[in-house]
């Protein structure tokens, strides 16, 4: 029986390439024709693509998440005799593959734990001398994450930590170049860097981008913080979880923030709040953490939560999908105030958070100094209009500047 290639399919008029999502079937599945065998990403929507023939799946020649040009092969299939390859540009039906729905935060933490992914315990043994200590190296927003060599986290267990953090992982080796020349070297891009150009890209051609910015007032979140501090808990979130916790709070009351356009006719919104976190990896590389059904959970759900997906994110695993439709960005810890975020697609809109500074407010006789931040929003025109996003990053303003640890 004859071999032969599986392509790409043209799906869309100008699509010049898309991404591998999922692999549907194995190889040496038997498949009909008409089968949903993989799904494919594209500027519209995740979509299941149907098998073209009859036959059995010999193997996949590429790697799931890859971005692809149109007609590249990417399986063999064993075949009856007198089946002929499609040429490129062939069309199988495609079915619009629904996003699926969020898992909740628990089965979130347990699948990361089946995959060997540390969770962070909810409570532990962290005895007062060595709660001391912790604050002395600044350690507080991480006690979870230090290994322990007991039941109780110990001063030894915090030095052996800082002294694996000094030394730093073990060096990769660098990648070889595809080509080289005296002028210059070419390499190949990782996949996780393909994923996010292949996204901007898409964005691009598609959203049409507006960009706000509002000043906020720091004084509660840094109150709020220092309050935690005092507390001395073992529950100790960051600055950035508290605001984040605000926007979350926030999209709950703007439907248009939790909406995405599947096709140029239609708005779809999503019913619970998928929340977005960009995280940078080294070699300036970007994933995104996502807080699944964010508003649903409670302010301590929430900062464990966020602590449990941005560690995985952190891990490089990538956690984006359609209900993404909005992610924050913060910058603060790089000095920067402003700036203006552009959309991933497949998100509606990116909040940029700066760094906190002391500003001075004229008064009678001199100046008052206030400590603000800056809020970019930059957004979908398509989806959101001026006022909407206006009266979005207002809430989260006001929100930010009213914000009081909840009970």
């Amino acid at each position: 029986m004859p071999i032969i290639s599986v392509r790409i399919p043209q799906m869309g008029e100008g699509l010049q390439e898309a991404r591998l999502v999922a692999f549907l079937k194995q190889p040496g599945d038997q498949v009909k024709r008409d089968d949903p065998l993989y799904q494919m990403e594209t500027d519209k929507a995740v979509m299941d693509v149907e098998s073209p023939y009859d036959g059995t799946l010999v193997e996949w020649t590429v790697e799931e998440g890859a971005v692809l040009p149109i007609g590249a092969k990417i399986a063999k299939m064993d075949v009856a005799e007198g089946v002929k390859e499609m040429p490129v540009g062939h069309g199988p039906p495609l079915k619009e593959e629904p996003a699926p729905e969020p898992e909740p935060v628990d089965a979130v933490a347990a699948a990361s734990a089946a995959a060997g992914s540390p969770a962070a315990p909810r409570t532990r043994q962290i005895p007062p001398r060595t709660r001391r200590y912790l604050k002395e190296k600044g350690l507080v927003d991480v006690a979870d994450s230090i290994p322990a060599r007991g039941n109780k986290l110990t001063p030894e267990d915090i030095d052996a930590y800082l002294a694996a953090q000094a030394a730093g992982p073990p060096a990769a080796a660098a990648p070889a170049p595809l080509k080289a020349t005296a002028e210059y070297e070419e390499f190949e891009l990782s996949q996780r860097r393909r994923t996010l150009s292949y996204r901007l890209a898409r964005g691009a051609q598609l959203c049409v981008p507006g960009t706000i910015m509002v000043e906020a007032n720091w004084a509660a979140i840094e109150s709020a913080r220092e309050r935690l501090k005092a507390d001395d808990g073992e529950f100790q979130p960051s600055s950035f979880t508290m605001m984040a916790w605000c926007v979350a709070q926030a999209i709950k009351n703007h439907p248009k923030f939790r909406s995405t356009m599947p096709n140029d006719s239609t708005l779809r919104t999503y019913k619970r709040v998928n929340l977005g976190i960009a995280v940078a990896l080294p070699d300036d590389e970007l994933v995104t953490a996502v807080v699944p059904n964010a508003d649903e959970l409670s302010w301590r759900e929430f900062a464990e939560a966020a602590r449990r997906q941005i560690e995985l994110a952190r891990q490089g695993r990538d956690q984006a999908t359609q209900a993404t439709t909005l992610s924050i960005t913060n910058m603060g810890a790089y000095g920067l105030r402003n700036a203006v975020p552009v959309v991933v697609s497949p998100a509606v809109a990116t909040l940029f958070i700066g760094e906190a500074y002391w500003r001075p407010v004229p008064k009678i006789g001199g100046f008052d100094f206030r400590h603000v931040l800056t809020l970019s929003l930059t957004f979908d025109h398509r989806v959101i209009n001026g006022v909407g996003a206006a009266d979005f990053i207002n809430e989260v303003k006001s929100r930010i500047e009213t914000f009081v640890l909840p009970d």
